[in-house]
């Protein structure tokens, strides 16, 4: 009987090891890559960068659009404004084709990735899914009046509860949302107004009178991510006096706060490589590296970590944050000072034996010459550590370690308690 229940304890782990690994991560570029009708949508997604959107978050549905329905967009509009048409059919919620007909009331309003730009007025970010006669289940745009102009169609892939991909026969169209206004040289291209409306006027001065401003300028076309210091963070205590910095050194310190490329917040997420800067130029020089916190992202130098504060504009092929810290590059501060060793115990004689001396009444005994024990250590798994919070820059990939290391404790302790059974 104890032989029975402690082999299926261990089938049960390995059964719970195998869907806690299977739900670990999906790849919504791979997912739609076998289907090649999904080829002008799957490759919109990665241009915009929305793929890496949707691969960080754990709980999502993806409304698809085939080829032929991709052509009311595909070429029509600005980037930017593609961006947004896709965001509206990016639901944060878990819909497979049984919970669509089983909605509460027969329909609901769901909250898109769109909601989360920022650009969405009112509930413009929110899409109406509703359970229709016939079997059939149409979306349309949440803002009063609108008609559920898409339907489902089919589904694509589920991996549940993770990510369910949909196919609908048309565009999502909430009002406005195509005739958005393309990045303009007076909107995104006007860097200095946009960093000293956000506070970050001294970053901006710096770039105008170093005309490191040029540089970035010259790449925005192409893709510009910028990781911009507060005013408070260039007052912070422990930022070196830039006076003492060379020109070509300032120049490259503010070229190491932005990449010639577009990577908005949910790349950052999902990066697990050393990031090229614009002011890289070799290998291992002037790079970044990313860590994760929850939601939050996480710049390493070597010298110290930079949060990402807020997001000043996100237009693509162009990104701005405000960071809390400067970036301070080791090639220029060299790297972090770890603490100094304590000092190795110097060895002591052993003292000469003399005779045992009975103590005299009243006389206490003497202490031992060995130290007190040491705490016991904690020999547990490591789970217990902040798995979210790394402390160094070689943790780019924390939050996907943080899941190996939890699954790796939990069949450590599904197994004990097998032998547990079985030993009993």
């Amino acid at each position: 009987m104890a032989v029975s229940r402690a082999f299926s304890l261990f089938a049960f782990t390995l059964s719970l090891l195998a869907v806690a690994y299977t739900v670990s991560g999906h790849n919504i570029t791979q997912i739609l890559s076998d289907t090649p009708e999904y080829s002008s949508f799957n490759s919109y997604l990665s241009q915009t960068k929305l793929a890496d959107e949707i691969n960080s978050r754990t709980t999502i549905t993806v409304l698809v659009l085939n080829n032929g329905a991709m052509s009311a967009l595909a070429g029509k509009h600005p980037l930017s404004v593609v961006k947004n048409a896709l965001s509206l059919l990016v639901l944060l919620d878990y819909y497979d084709p049984l919970k669509l007909h089983q909605l509460s009331k027969g329909s609901t309003l769901t909250t898109t990735l769109y909601q989360t730009t920022g650009h969405a007025p009112g509930n413009l970010g929110f899409v109406n899914v509703t359970d229709l006669k016939g079997g059939k289940v149409g979306f349309g745009s949440a803002a009063p009046g609108s008609k559920l102009d898409s339907s489902y169609t089919k589904s694509v892939k589920q991996i549940p509860y993770n990510i369910s991909v949909l196919e609908i026969n048309a565009p999502i169209i909430a009002p406005g949302i195509l005739t958005a206004p393309a990045p303009s040289s007076g909107g995104v291209n006007n860097i200095t107004g946009l960093l000293e409306k956000a506070g970050c006027k001294t970053f901006a001065n710096l770039l105008v009178s170093s005309g490191v401003l040029k540089t970035y300028e010259s790449t925005v076309e192409k893709g510009l991510t910028v990781f911009a210091p507060s005013d408070e963070a260039f007052k912070a205590k422990g930022v070196p006096d830039l006076t003492n910095l060379t020109q070509a050194e300032v120049v490259s310190l503010l070229e190491y706060h932005a990449l010639a490329e577009y990577k908005p917040k949910g790349s950052l997420k999902n990066n697990k490589d050393a990031i090229s800067t614009l002011a890289t130029n070799g290998a291992g020089k002037y790079d970044l590296t990313t860590s994760t916190s929850g939601d939050e992202v996480i710049l390493h130098t070597g010298v110290g970590p930079s949060r990402l504060a807020d997001t000043v504009v996100d237009e693509t092929p162009v990104v701005i944050f405000t960071v809390d810290n400067v970036l301070l590059p080791t090639e220029l501060f060299g790297k972090s000072p770890s603490p100094a060793p304590a000092p190795a115990p110097e060895p002591v004689s052993a003292p000469t034996p003399s005779p045992a001396k009975s103590p005299s009444p009243g006389e206490a005994p003497s202490p031992t010459a060995a130290s007190p024990p040491a705490p016991p250590v904690d020999e547990s798994s490591p789970e217990g550590a902040p798995s979210d919070s790394p402390t160094s820059s070689e943790n780019s990939n924390a939050k996907n370690a943080a899941f190996h290391v939890k699954a790796s404790a939990l069949f450590t302790a599904l197994v004990a308690l097998a032998a547990t059974s079985l030993l009993s």
